[in-house]
């Protein structure tokens, strides 16, 4: 489901490479208007559609938006004009929202704190594997040469039908919790039951309470949660709207610009699940996220500062750079701060939150990409690279200052617990349980 979600959210920009812009009469800056004006209801729809995934389940809302940003990226198709092309882009943002946020969630229904980050990066690798077999599927469907539908529309309706045929068997699918999963048994159900109780993200079931959805952002550490979250998805979505045109700077036909976004695509799904592996085997979220981060901020330093034509293999090993580290810190950081929120309800409307203020941050990228600045993007580059500095600061503080809490409370207490040897059913008081330990 991630993987058309990418693919229908990113494939405007492998449109653009086969003319899209000229068919449609795009004039100034209209295309990277559409990839901002995109992130507007991306980002405010975050927050509500999350707290309905709470209150009717993600196998009912998880679905329900894939259809309907299926069909939107399907009737991309029949537009002729900007204006129809940035109505139908606004609706497929608004649709494409809560399905982050709410994946999230399901899965911290699902999965204890220890296997969260791994088990999220496998579903978000689907936007690594998206960006690769996107680059693979528009150069198949820009092979169709059909006298009045040109491959960019046969790209949008292949893509937004198959959408739609999947979001029907994900109703079939999908189950609401672990305990009505069809494809378990009763000893596994009860199985599911005991790791709730164990190491789950949650020190109990909740019903839904629109009260407890808040009760969390009067907490300090909202600020540098909301801090990170803004800046951290700069680099992705850089990396995601924008690598078709960072590598066909490099002076390549359209097939082989296309075909070039697969490797860094490739080499990054790799890289993300030997990371979040790493930070799930040791328990540990700030330094793989400030890693994440140094790689990418590496990869957008290098395509600032040298003649892509004069070096291009240094300009590609770039792009691999940032596909290997943009893509991580999605994983990690919601891992994090679900990591150390109990309340179902609580988790909900901060996922939407977070998520949302991290799509409203894809503004950032968008509105420095623009067409006055090719063929070097300097000013994208350079936000970007900022955006990822004051990440990584904010990271570090909020971290260290909970590895330090930590140690704290072990040495107030007179021992040495880690989090993960703390049940949850333990710690139904949240932090004020004298037995609570920062999941860092």
């Amino acid at each position: 489901m991630y993987f058309f979600n990418s693919v229908d959210r990113s494939n405007l920009g492998n449109a653009k490479t086969d003319g899209m812009d000229k068919d449609l009469g795009f004039t100034g800056e209209q295309y990277s208007l559409l990839i901002l004006l995109f992130y507007i209801p991306n980002g405010l729809c975050d927050l509500p559609l999350n707290i309905l995934t709470k209150k009717w389940s993600g196998r009912i809302m998880l679905p329900s938006l894939m259809v309907g940003w299926g069909a939107m990226a399907l009737f991309q198709c029949a537009t002729t004009n900007f204006a129809g092309m940035l109505v139908i882009r606004l609706l497929l943002g608004a649709f494409e929202a809560g399905f982050f946020a709410g994946v999230v969630f399901y899965l911290t229904l699902f999965y204890t704190r220890g296997e969260l980050g791994f088990r999220i990066a496998i579903f978000f690798g689907s936007a690594l594997l998206a960006g690769a077999f996107s680059g693979l599927i528009s150069f198949g469907m820009f092979q169709i040469h059909h006298a009045t539908i040109p491959g960019w529309k046969w790209l949008f309706i292949v893509e937004g039908a198959m959408t739609v045929v999947i979001a029907f068997v994900a109703y079939a699918w999908l189950p609401a919790t672990p305990q009505s999963a069809w494809f378990l048994n009763v000893a596994e159900r009860a199985v599911a039951e005991r790791r709730t109780l164990r190491d789950l993200s949650s020190s109990t079931s909740h019903d839904f309470d629109m009260r407890e959805c808040f009760k969390e952002w009067s907490n300090w550490k909202m600020v540098p949660w909301c801090i990170i979250a803004f800046t951290y998805p700069v680099a992705f979505n850089t990396t995601s709207n924008f690598l078709p045109q960072i590598v066909q700077r490099l002076g390549y036909s359209l097939v082989k610009t296309n075909l070039w976004t697969v490797a860094p695509n490739a080499v990054g799904f790799v890289v993300l699940l030997c990371v979040t592996y790493s930070s799930d085997h040791f328990r540990e979220r700030t330094f793989h996220v400030v890693f994440s981060l140094c790689v990418s901020l590496v990869g957008l330093i290098i395509l600032a500062s040298i003649d892509v034509l004069a070096n291009k293999g240094v300009a590609y090993f770039a792009c691999f750079m940032l596909a290997a580290g943009a893509y991580i810190p999605s994983c990690l950081f919601h891992s994090w701060h679900n990591n150390n929120n109990l309340n179902e309800n609580a988790r909900a409307a901060t996922t939407g939150l977070l998520v949302g203020l991290g799509n409203l941050g894809g503004i950032v990228s968008a509105a420095t990409f623009r067409q006055e600045y090719a063929p070097k993007y300097i000013p994208t580059l350079a936000a970007t690279a900022a955006c990822n500095v004051t990440c990584i600061v904010f990271t570090l503080w909020l971290g260290g200052w909970m590895k330090m809490d930590n140690r704290r409370r072990n040495q107030q207490q007179g021992v040495k617990i880690k989090a993960q040897e703390v049940k949850t059913s333990e710690l139904g008081d949240g932090e004020e349980s004298e037995m609570w330990r920062y999941f860092t």
